[in-house]
């Protein structure tokens, strides 16, 4: 899922022990219009992080610190509910499988390699800036929700759009016990059906149209177009007294999904492509694919009632 640009200069904090690098990263950030606060211990880092958790919109963060290393540092970020919807973009020259592996199980999704390669570092800070800025926009229409979403039992719906998409997330969000958990996975899910399903915009095309910044004109020239105007993502809502079940399907041929249920280390420093890694990690307690990829069927399990 692709959304749309932050509305203001993101909020960076960079924590990075060599102060070179820390001079360079607060000059390229600089120019793209970023704040910058620089730090060069992980503690420090922690204890500034901790005592104003809304200070910051992203954390850039090296893997090698004194005080705590940066996986401790992702850590404690990613288990504290103040701070675990902060992005943290993880600044590593390990690219093996098993540091990648740990750093995606403490919460990583986004990644810059050393040494730093510049137009790579702006797109995955955009990219992860973008996403927060999202996110706390659904988080704040959610918050605004009526108490009467939380009604409903059974319903069907219908999307054509990403406007419509994010629309619909919002809405079914708020009949979830935990919206603020479940409306962006299911965002996510939602308009990779419109982009993926339904427009057929391929991954590798996605990747090009990012890096033109030209992914939103394509979306709308694809929704115009004769062949997809008439196609909506279907969606069935359903709730027992166990648990809700969202079923989505999209009118596309379907792909492989099972490499996109996590982070993957060939992905790692790609623009985007851990949406549904995201929803099945975070928003979700069972996300499951039916063949041929064009159907997801995603579960939030409810709390069960005790006698009175």
């Amino acid at each position: 899922m692709t959304p749309p640009p932050a509305a203001r200069p993101a909020r960076i904090l960079v924590v990075e022990d060599d102060p070179a690098g820390r001079e360079l990263l607060e000059h390229l950030l600089g120019e793209d219009g970023h704040v910058v606060t620089l730090e060069s211990d992980g503690s420090e880092a922690w204890r500034r992080l901790e005592a104003d958790p809304e200070r910051f919109d992203l954390v850039l963060l090296d893997w090698e610190l004194p005080g705590l290393n940066g996986l401790d540092l992702l850590e404690r970020i990613k288990t504290t509910s103040a701070l675990e919807s902060v992005p943290v973009v993880f600044q590593t020259a390990r690219t093996d499988r098993d540091s990648v592996l740990a750093a995606v199980a403490a919460g990583a999704a986004y990644f810059v390699p050393k040494p730093i390669d510049r137009r790579l570092l702006s797109t995955m800070v955009a990219a992860a800036a973008a996403d927060r800025a999202r996110s706390l926009a659904l988080h704040e229409t959610v918050q605004r929700g009526e108490a009467a979403a939380s009604t409903l039992v059974e319903g069907w719906f219908r999307v054509r759009t990403i406007a419509e998409a994010t629309a619909l997330a919002t809405l079914l969000s708020r009949a979830c016990p935990d919206p603020e958990r479940v409306v962006v996975g299911l965002g996510e899910l939602l308009i990779n059906g419109v982009e993926h399903g339904n427009l057929r915009i391929t991954y590798e095309e996605k990747s090009e149209l990012l890096a033109a910044q030209a992914w939103e004109k394509e979306v709308e020239r694809r929704l115009a177009a004769p062949e997809h105007r008439d196609k909506r993502v279907e969606v069935h809502f359903e709730r027992s007294a166990e648990r809700i079940v969202l079923t989505i399907t999209d009118r596309g041929p379907g792909f492989d999904w099972r490499g996109y249920l996590t982070v993957s280390p060939d992905r790692i420093f790609h623009a985007h492509g851990r949406g549904i890694a995201m929803a099945n990690l975070m928003s979700f307690d069972r996300l499951e694919y039916e063949a041929p990829g064009n159907r997801v069927i995603a579960t939030v399990e409810l709390a069960e009632s005790g006698p009175a």
